[in-house]
């Protein structure tokens, strides 16, 4: 217990975990977990209070993509019996974003299988996004493969928010799991996105067959990169799939990794990711003690926890559903002068932040509100 707590007490000074630190926190022995579930949530409680921001995934194209990820359902090499259709339209976009908004998740992810976006489907998913957030106080993220620096910039422009891409698991690793692209090409992208002033979302899976040296260094990779978002995957292995029998993880070592990388992280959006149902079972309520970000109603080609569900299981454990964005972009870019610090910038700032909770506010024109 001492050793979580001087480890909490150095990274609430802003000290940095080494290695070795991460590493002995992964071997953490199952009956210390509680203690180290309880010196995560210090670090989490400072920076995020007992809030919890939902996330919903929308797969707006499944299947029939041409890259070879072991792990993936709708990889090249896989045989698994899902859904597969091309590009969905943008009105069926902005109808998930309504079911959303609905769930109470504040940011909304449109994601496409397939290597890179093609010219028209980043056309489509613009307008889709355009619409959205004509209509809707949500964030949009979107995960779409490798993007180049222009592609990135037309999603800016349409009201994108933020990328998802994520690394997956260390350098030294990924060619185990994926050989039709590299670990370069991965970061390549998300500093294409980061180029055009897209925030970025980018974690992990494991569980993979990777070892705890590679966990480590996804961890300090992303450390390296320092996305907004962490998502954190457990696999959730898929017949048909090169890791359909790599079934290894146990809520006990998912717990612990996820702690590890709230050590390693303390101040960044920690989402319990895919798989947390699966891997995490009767255990999941205490992944709230770590991490500050969930998915609700399911994921790509796996089913989920319905936000009701979600909902509920935060009110019981003590949490609270996060219900004021520390950024509403569709609001800022409709209410807020160019100069933003107009005195009545800041007004609007917080009289919209306050009224959000209850209820979606009418659409307006910049044009309708000058300082």
């Amino acid at each position: 217990m001492t050793h979580y707590t001087q480890l909490t007490d150095n990274v609430l000074r802003d000290e940095e975990m080494t290695r070795e630190e991460s590493l002995s926190l992964l071997q953490t022995p199952d009956e210390d977990l509680l203690g180290l579930i309880n010196a995560a949530y210090r670090i989490r409680h400072r920076h995020f209070g007992n809030t919890v921001t939902l996330q919903m995934l929308f797969n707006a194209k499944s299947g029939a993509c041409v890259e070879d990820c072991h792990y993936c359902s709708q990889s090249s090499i896989s045989t698994a019996p899902i859904d597969r259709y091309a590009l969905v339209t943008p009105d069926q976009m902005l109808a998930g974003a309504r079911q959303a908004a609905e769930a109470k998740a504040q940011r909304y992810c449109v994601v496409i299988s397939g290597r890179s976006p093609l010219d028209r489907e980043i056309e489509e998913i613009s307008k889709a996004v355009r619409q959205i957030k004509d209509e809707l106080p949500i964030q949009v993220c979107c995960s779409l493969g490798l993007l180049t620096e222009p592609q990135a910039k037309r999603l800016k422009a349409a009201g994108v928010d933020r990328i998802n891409h994520n690394l997956n698991t260390s350098e030294a690793y990924h060619a185990s799991i994926c050989t039709t692209h590299t670990f370069q090409d991965r970061l390549t992208t998300l500093n294409n996105a980061r180029a055009a002033g897209l925030e970025l979302c980018s974690g992990g899976i494991v569980g993979m067959g990777e070892q705890d040296e590679d966990i480590v260094d996804l961890a300090f990779s992303l450390k390296d990169l320092n996305p907004d978002s962490i998502p954190l995957n457990m696999l959730h292995p898929a017949s048909g799939t090169p890791l359909e029998n790599e079934n290894n993880l146990t809520p006990q070592r998912c717990l612990k990794i996820m702690s590890m990388f709230r050590f390693i992280h303390p101040k960044r959006e920690l989402r319990a990711a895919g798989g947390r149902e699966y891997n995490l079972r009767s255990l999941q309520p205490l992944v709230l003690y770590v991490a500050d970000s969930l998915f609700v109603n399911g994921y790509l080609t796996t089913p989920g926890q319905p936000a009701n569900e979600v909902q509920q299981m935060i009110q019981d454990m003590g949490f609270e559903v996060a219900v004021n964005s520390p950024a509403c972009p569709a609001y800022f870019r409709l209410f807020w002068p160019p100069n933003g610090d107009h005195p009545r910038s800041v007004w609007t700032k917080q009289l919209l932040t306050d009224l959000r909770p209850y209820g979606t506010l009418p659409s307006r024109t910049s044009a309708d509100y000058k300082p």
